[in-house]
């Protein structure tokens, strides 16, 4: 109980300060992205406008917070036109758009949760193309949004289809416990004096087999689908920077190479199975294409190391340390800069060690909160990831000096 009671005061405090701090991002992204867009200084001016306005917004609601409602479904949309314009404004306020995935079955009647997260869906879909200039400027772009949007409309439905179904087999539990109390009146008296405490056990279950099932989903979106999207529009956006056909062909091929790849990782993730990378290699051969893919991507030199006799490791084990290598590469494209990149997995007495490093910009370590959600599912998912199968992740990083990411698990053979 007092695990659910954490987890359930985290939600809420999430729910308090993750739009503030979402909306910080967004406004720290179009601050650094500005001038690269071309903002007018109408656009800054209404950028700073709408931002007011969502922080007053989202102020007014908690003073007044009512719960699923005709309030909370006039704060709800009001808070998706805010974002909707900011985010035509900078497409990286779709940072910001996000929440609405998260609080729709919170905030809305239950016949408008569904019409909410279909139309967060068309924010993110427009965030993820880049913007209504995008649109504007590129015939294909249509296309791409149109292939955005329809998988964000298909991942709501996969998640709400994955809640039916935990609402479902509690319910069904339930009606099977309230059936064993009607059979079995040599207990009436007992089970009338635990019956509330029960039922709290049983509600409280089933809301934190549905938080655990959010965010295992949300951190297999963010280190497989989202990184995937992100490469495609990398690959099309550089279409437009070129004239030569084969060039053109070559990143075209990449953008649908990494569309499958993102197919087969969204019906894994939904299923809970390992990654596709791991269907038909072992871990040290899925790692070596990973680092030979992500540098030819991103242009930066990568080698991967294999210490060690190689062992056929638990199919929980390899997926965690390979999904902790994908996110921990994508962090440092992302941030660190670097010109070199070094993976080495090392089999070790009773243990696996992975460690990834750079010799990128490095960061403070202490200044980075050990589970922070404006920091999406980088370090902390990482970490998290390491401990759900007992092991362990350190970060090893200085300003200037390049960062070092070394987790450690125990040795479980594959059988």
């Amino acid at each position: 109980m007092r695990d659910v009671s954490e987890i359930a005061k985290r939600w809420a405090l999430f729910d308090r300060w993750g739009p503030h701090a979402l909306l910080a991002v967004g406004l720290l992204l179009a601050a650094v992205t500005a001038d690269e867009l071309g903002m007018s200084r109408a656009a800054r001016v209404a950028t700073a406008s709408l931002a007011v306005a969502a922080v007053v917004l989202q102020l007014c609601w908690h003073r007044a917070a009512a719960g699923p409602s005709v309030a909370g479904a006039c704060f709800y949309f009001a808070r998706w036109a805010i974002a909707l314009a900011l985010t035509c404004l900078n497409p990286f306020f779709g940072v910001y758009a996000v929440h609405g995935y998260f609080s729709a079955d919170r905030q809305l009647p239950r016949p408008l949760v569904r019409t909410g997260l279909y139309a967060t869906a068309v924010v993110m879909a427009l965030s993820n193309v880049g913007g209504p200039e995008q649109l504007r400027s590129w015939g294909p772009a249509w296309a791409v949004y149109a292939a955005l949007l329809g998988m964000h409309i298909g991942l709501v439905h996969v998640f709400a289809h994955l809640a039916a179904k935990e609402q479902a087999q509690a319910e069904a539990q339930v009606a099977f416990i309230a059936e064993l109390e009607d059979t079995n009146t040599a207990l009436q008296q007992a089970l009338d004096e635990n019956a509330a405490l029960h039922a709290q056990l049983v509600v409280q279950a089933r809301e934190a087999g549905i938080a655990d099932e959010r965010r295992r989903l949300a951190a297999e979106i963010h280190d497989t689908i989202a990184q995937g999207l992100t490469g495609i529009i990398a690959q099309l956006q550089a279409v437009e920077k070129v004239d030569d056909p084969a060039v053109v062909q070559e990143h075209v091929h990449r953008a649908a190479r990494l569309a499958r790849h993102s197919l087969g990782e969204a019906r894994r993730s939904v299923h809970n199975l390992a990654p596709v990378d791991l269907e038909h290699d072992a871990l040290p051969t899925a790692l070596r294409r990973t680092v030979v893919e992500w540098s030819e991507r991103t242009g930066v030199r990568a080698e991967f190391t294999l210490a060690g006799a190689s062992r056929q490791l638990h199919n929980e084990l390899a997926a965690t340390l390979l999904r902790i290598a994908q996110e921990a590469l994508s962090n440092a494209a992302r941030h660190a800069r670097p010109s070199r990149v070094g993976v080495t997995l090392t089999f070790v007495g009773p243990e696996v060690m992975l460690d990834v490093r750079d010799d990128g910009l490095g960061f403070d370590p202490s200044a980075v909160p050990a589970r922070s959600h404006s920091r999406g599912f980088g370090l902390a998912g990482m970490r998290a990831r390491a401990e759900r199968v007992a092991g362990s992740l350190s970060v090893e990083s200085e300003p200037g000096l390049g960062t070092a990411v070394s987790a450690r698990v125990p040795l479980v053979d594959h059988d």
